[in-house]
C-alpha cells in the first residue's frame, strides 16, 4: 500500500523549518540549537525502528493481494470481489482518517502512549481474524481493529522520524516507508507457505506472532526529539479554509484521483494472473515483485526530491504510472503473458512507490508552515475518503463483469490516475509559480 505519506506536525517544528527558509539566516546559538540534527544515531535508530513499524503495518497490507485470492476461493466464496474488498478498503481508510488524533497525541506525549495500546490492538485483531467464521466478523477484527491499530503506528513512526529531520525529511522518510516494501517481499512468501503448512487459521496466528517481534523493536527505537507538552485544546482538527490555497487544493484533489486508482494492482493482480493461466504460486508473488520495486522507488526518488524538488517527483511518478497500467498491464487482459506481467509489476512497483513515499513531503510544501498541521489533517481526510472508495467501485465493476474480464476496472484506474495526476501537474505549476523557482 505502503509503502506512504505526513500526520499532523508540531508548532515547534514548523518553527525550526521556519529558520531555516531562505533568506532569513538566523546566526542565534539558541534557535540553531533548537534544529534538527539531522539523524545522528539516535534519529537514524528512531528511522530504523520506523522503518520496522511500517514493514509490520503498510508491508503487511501490501499483501492484501493474498487474503483477497484465498477470502473468493475459501470461506468468502458466496461473496463478491466488492464485498470482499471492503476488508481492505476499511483497513486502507483508517491507515489515514485518524491520523490527525493520532499525530497530536505523538505531538504532545510521545511515541509510547499510542504505540502500546495499537500494537496490543493489532495483534488481538489478527488472533481474532483467525477465528472468525463471518463475514461480519472478519470485517470487525482484520477490516476495523487491525487498521485502526495500524493507523496509530503508522501516524508515530511517521511523525517521529520527521522530528529529526528538515533537510533530508526525504530521504528519511523514503528510508522508513521502504519498509513497508520490504514487508511486501516477504509476506506474500511467509504467507503462502505457512499457509501450505498449518492452514489459514494457523498461518494468520504465526503472522501476528511475527508482527508482534517487529513492533517491540519499533517500540523501543522510536522517539520523539522534542520534549512533552500540554495538550492544545483549540488546535483545528480539519481547516477547510486551507482549500483557498489553490495549489493545496488542486494537491489534494490530484491525490484524491490518483489514490482512488493506485491500489488496484497490489489487491487485483494475483487472481488476474491465475485467471490468465499463471501458477497459484507465481500469481501471488507478483505482490512480492510489486513491493520489492517499490523499495527502490521509496528512497531514491525521494532522495533526488530533496535536490530537485518534491513536487516534480510526484507528478513524474503518478503519470508513469499511470502509463504502466495502460501499456504493461491492460493489453494482457486479452494476450495473457507471464514475463509481460512480471515487467508490469517491476515497472509499476517503482513508480508507486515513488508516489507514495513523496505524499506527505509535498502535503507540507503545498501550504505556509503557519497552517501546516491543520493542512496536514485535512489531507489525511481526503486521503481516507479516497482509498474508502476506490477498490469497492473496482471490485463492483469486476462483479459486472462476471469476474471474467479485467478492463473495466484496469480502464476505471486509469482514467482517475490520469485526472489525477493532470491535477497534480496543475498545482505544482500553481506553486512553483508563486516561489518562483521550478524545483517545486
Amino acid at each position: 500500500m505502503s509503502d506512504s505519506t505526513m500526520p499532523s506536525s508540531i508548532s515547534s517544528q514548523q518553527d525550526e523549518e521556519k529558520a531555516i527558509q531562505p533568506p532569513v539566516v538566523s546566526e542565534s546559538p539558541a534557535l540553531d540549537s533548537a534544529l534538527p540534527p539531522e539523524g545522528g544515531l539516535r534519529g537514524w535508530l528512531c528511522c530504523a525502528g520506523g522503518s520496522l513499524g511500517l514493514f509490520a503495518t503498510l508491508g503487511f497490507l501490501n499483501a492484501i493481494g493474498i487474503f483477497q485470492t484465498t477470502y473468493q476461493e475459501t470461506l468468502l466464496k458466496d461473496y463478491s470481489s466488492s464485498d470482499i474488498s471492503w476488508i481492505f478498503t476499511i483497513q486502507l481508510a483508517l491507515i489515514w482518517a485518524p491520523g490527525s488524533l493520532f499525530g497530536r497525541i505523538v505531538d504532545t506525549y510521545g511515541p509510547r502512549p499510542v504505540m502500546l495500546p495499537c500494537t496490543f490492538l493489532c495483534l488481538f485483531s489478527l488472533c481474532m481474524t483467525s477465528l472468525a467464521t463471518e463475514y461480519y466478523q472478519i470485517i470487525l477484527a482484520q477490516g476495523i481493529g487491525y487498521g485502526l491499530g495500524a493507523g496509530g503506528i503508522f501516524t508515530t513512526c511517521l511523525v517521529c522520524v520527521s522530528q529529526w529531520f528538515v533537510k533530508q525529511r526525504g530521504l528519511a522518510l523514503g528510508i522508513t516507508v521502504a519498509g513497508s516494501s520490504i514487508g511486501g517481499v516477504i509476506f506474500p512468501f511467509f504467507l503462502r507457505l505457512v499457509m501450505e503448512d498449518v492452514g489459514f487459521n494457523g498461518m494468520v496466528r504465526y503472522t501476528a506472532l511475527f508482527l508482534g517481534i517487529a513492533l517491540v523493536g519499533a517500540f523501543f527505537l522510536l522517539s520523539a526529539r522534542l520534549p512533552p507538552k500540554k495538550w492544545d485544546s483549540e488546535m483545528a482538527w480539519i481547516d477547510f479554509k486551507v482549500f483557498k490555497n489553490r495549489g493545496f487544493a488542486f494537491y489534494c484533489i490530484g491525490s484524491y484521483f490518483v489514490m482512488w486508482g493506485l491500489w488496484a494492482p497490489f489487491d487485483y493482480l494475483p487472481s488476474m494472473a491465475q485467471l490468465s493461466g499463471m501458477s497459484d504460486s507465481l500469481a501471488l508473488y507478483l505482490l512480492a515483485i510489486v513491493n520489492g520495486a517499490s523499495l527502490f522507488g521509496r528512497i531514491i526518488p525521494g532522495h533526488i526530491g530533496d535536490k530537485v524538488g518534491y513536487f516534480n517527483i510526484i507528478v513524474a511518478s503518478a503519470f508513469l504510472s499511470c502509463i504502466a497500467i495502460l501499456c504493461l498491464w491492460l493489453p494482457f487482459d486479452y494476450h495473457s503473458s507471464n514475463a509481460g506481467l512480471i515487467v508490469f509489476a517491476v515497472a509499476y512497483g517503482f513508480f508507486s512507490g515513488a508516489f507514495v513515499s513523496i505524499m506527505m513531503p509535498c502535503c507540507a510544501k503545498s501550504g505556509s508552515l503557519e497552517t501546516l498541521g491543520r493542512q496536514i489533517g485535512t489531507y489525511q481526510g481526503v486521503i481516507a475518503i479516497s482509498t474508502l472508495t476506490g477498490l469497492p467501485i473496482m471490485g463492483a465493476i469486476l462483479g459486472r463483469q462476471h469476474n471474467t474480464t479485467y478492463m473495466g476496472m484496469q480502464v476505471f484506474a486509469i482514467v482517475t490516475m490520469f485526472i489525477g495526476s493532470v491535477f497534480l501537474l496543475v498545482s505544482r505549476n500553481v506553486l512553483a509559480a508563486a516561489h518562483g523557482t521550478w524545483k517545486y
